[in-house]
């Protein structure tokens, strides 16, 4: 199976320009590739550093229609392995968004959120730091404020 480059998450969106708003203003991702048909854009494929994801708006017309049944993003999470998660939450909260706060869990920095469809989106990034302990209480062990 060597011949397999990249797994790509494939996101069904019910507002394709609030979700590029959040994936490119919000959290930084260039839009790599697209399909525009009509004016509008139906499909982009979104990347930062090596990892990528794909957005496609639900079409509620024509022959190619496909509608949300249930609730979009349910049991779906999407993990970024990064170099410092804890610089992408500053990042975050500096572009307005809205993330937990971080955490440790299995020897990493764990940075969660949800995207505008429910869809959660995490950043990991390894750390010695002792697990379950919370950003706010590693920030005041460090004498930080």
């Amino acid at each position: 199976m060597s011949n397999i480059k990249q797994a790509v998450p494939f996101f069904k969106v019910t507002d394709i320009t609030a979700s590029i708003d959040f994936y490119v203003k919000g959290l930084g991702f260039e839009i790599k590739n697209s399909w525009t048909t009509g004016g509008k854009m139906r499909w982009c494929w979104l990347g930062v550093g090596e990892a990528a994801l794909m957005l496609q708006e639900f079409s509620t017309d024509g022959q190619n229609q496909i509608v949300s049944r249930g609730q979009l993003g349910e049991g779906v999470e999407i993990f970024f392995i990064c170099q410092d998660s804890l610089k992408i939450y500053d990042q975050i909260k500096e572009r307005g968004l809205s993330a937990s706060e971080p955490f440790v869990g299995n020897n990493m920095w764990v940075v969660g959120m949800r995207d505008p469809d429910g869809y959660k989106i995490s950043f990991e990034s390894p750390t010695d730091v002792t697990e379950e302990t919370t950003y706010s209480d590693w920030v005041k062990g460090q004498g930080c404020v």
